[in-house]
């Protein structure tokens, strides 16, 4: 069994490192090229170059830009002639050619920071209390314009689809529904993964006095599964739920569906259910269910608690990850480090939706806009706006160089260690290189946890996405790269327990990064002013936003 030598910290980060393999994006060993095959695609290549030499010569009028639009397009027309020729060197058309780094400037003196104890000292201290806190918890509800118990109706069946975060909204929702309507919720939710990240029993147990649940369906309507409604129109199947609907939309709707066949399959059910112009009753359950009835199954749990001990855990010559006896004994005479949780949420979809430049040059823009169209068949077009007036209007995903320096602005170190919740990075490694130079403490589950311990959440994203989201949870600190479904999920919880998140500013961030010749001290004044009341504080909801973003005042009382 391995274990760490007594050396300094980058000793104990290399073991780290070594216990899994970084999962990356960049080109496998199929992608390049025997050296008979780069020789003929050069032979090709020569021969072609030739050809627009003869045919369009520089020295006519217009016949440069020709050339070089043809060039251009020839990536693109004939792929092949243009894949990297060597492990060593990779083609000047290649997707995967790392960027440098965009913020040189800043880079180099963020690099040579230095941050005084008592702005450190600032930044892990916890949150004041602000005036709110979970609201007391009641099962008693009181719904005069809803169906009584005793006139129960049928069973509501949903189906849900898209990742973690959109399920257990989607989860939420139907119990609401389910309440609204005085129906049955059948608990599979359709083809979901419910019951590899959820606790069935936990869900059932806590909701048993508010809602009825079911496993299984009785055997008479054994046949109302997602295949059946695949196939033709179903009588049973209610496609037609508005986005936001509201609940007099399902009580003369769905009831008559209930009333009869005595079950009714809502497809699709995402975004189903209005945030406003509900009873407060029907918020609370929605809050009952985000925040209590959801819990993680308890191996995702114990995987999660497993990568926050390592987290925290002080550097320690011999330190066997495995030994828990020893981690306890640690435990117990050292004080545990604190940690910041970062969802970098840059992979290709976020990229290419964005339509915004990340350095890659003209073969990034090329590829992105070839995957936007094959991803979405013109559903996502090229943005009108030019690179600068996307990032003035907040619209471009932090890069990872660039979230980077946000959090060095902020006050961390490169002492700080950094958990980073993500999936996959748009670029792999090369695109994370600058990011590791300003925080090499930084760890993600593949690096903290050995294969046979991630064997069971291993190429299941949405189970790869609960380990993080709970590992976020933990965390002394949480930020993400972008707004987004995950970073909305955990902030919700985190202001529910009144835990430190920081919002990116981005707006404000786009304009810092345009202007390439701000020096640091310059950055680092307008990221402190302008990320001052951004790090967790209360936001009231407003009237269409969503609940499971804000959770005061409908999950929150004043104390």
């Amino acid at each position: 069994m391995r274990k760490l030598q007594p050396h300094s910290s980058s000793s104990y980060l290399s073991f780290l490192h070594s216990r899994s393999p970084r999962a990356t994006n960049l080109p496998t060993s199929s992608d390049f090229c025997s050296r008979s095959t780069v020789r003929s695609r050069r032979r090709r290549r020569s021969t072609i170059m030739r050809f627009f030499s003869d045919h369009y010569p520089t020295s006519v009028a217009g016949g440069g830009p020709i050339v070089a639009l043809l060039l251009l397009l020839l990536p693109i027309f004939s792929p092949t002639l243009f894949k990297p020729h060597g492990c060593a060197s990779p083609s000047l058309f290649s997707e995967w050619n790392a960027p440098k780094p965009r913020h040189r400037i800043l880079l180099e003196e963020a690099l040579q920071r230095r941050t005084l104890d008592e702005v450190k000292s600032s930044l892990w201290e916890p949150l004041n209390p602000q005036g709110w806190k979970p609201c007391d918890k009641s099962s008693n509800i009181n719904l005069p314009d809803f169906p009584k118990a005793s006139s129960r109706r049928g069973y509501i069946q949903v189906f849900l689809d898209g990742g973690l975060n959109q399920q257990r909204m989607g989860i939420c929702d139907a119990v609401a529904v389910a309440i609204i309507l005085n129906a049955t919720l059948f608990s599979t939710f359709g083809y979901s993964t419910f019951a590899d990240i959820f606790d069935v029993d936990r869900f059932i147990d806590v909701l048993k006095d508010d809602v009825s649940i079911v496993r299984e369906l009785p055997p008479e309507y054994s046949w109302s599964t997602r295949e059946y409604y695949s196939v033709a129109i179903r009588a049973t199947r209610v496609k037609t739920a508005p986005l936001r609907a509201s609940a007099h939309w399902y009580l003369k709707n769905v009831v008559p569906v209930l009333s009869s066949y005595g079950i009714a399959a809502i497809s699709p059910f995402s975004h189903r259910l209005a945030f406003d112009n509900l009873p407060d009753e029907i918020q609370r359950m929605r809050c009952k269910v985000n925040f209590e009835a959801l819990d993680f199954v308890p191996h995702l749990k114990n995987l999660g608690d497993i990568i926050v001990q390592r987290m925290r855990l002080p550097f320690y010559p011999q330190l066997d990850l495995n030994d828990e006896y020893r981690q306890e004994s640690i435990f117990e005479n050292h004080r545990s480090r604190k940690f910041v949780a970062l969802h970098l949420r840059f992979d290709k979809d976020m990229a290419a939706h964005s339509a915004c430049d990340f350095g890659g040059g003209i073969a990034e823009k090329l590829a992105l806009a070839k995957y936007r169209q094959t991803l979405w068949q013109g559903g996502v077009l090229n943005s009108q706006f030019t690179d600068d007036e996307l990032r003035n209007q907040g619209r471009c995903p932090l890069t990872p160089e660039e979230v980077g320096l946000l959090l060095a602005a902020l006050g961390f170190d490169n002492d700080t260690r950094v958990y980073l919740a993500s999936h996959k990075v748009y670029g792999g490694e090369a695109r994370l290189s600058t990011l590791r130079k300003l925080f090499p403490l930084m760890e993600d589950k593949k690096s903290l946890a050995s294969k046979e311990e991630l064997a069971m959440v291993d190429g299941k994203a949405s189970l790869l996405a609960a380990v993080d989201y709970y590992v976020s949870m933990q965390s002394d600190i949480f930020t993400s790269a972008s707004p987004g479904n995950m970073h909305n999920a955990v902030e919700c919880y985190r202001t529910y327990k009144n835990l430190k998140t920081i919002r990116p500013y981005m707006p404000l961030l786009g304009q810092l990064f345009i202007n390439k010749s701000m020096d640091w001290s310059e950055f680092h004044n307008a990221i402190q002013a302008g990320h001052k009341n951004r790090q967790g504080q209360i936001r009231l909801r407003k009237e269409k936003q969503s609940i499971y973003t804000y959770p005061a005042p409908d999950c929150m009382c004043q104390t």
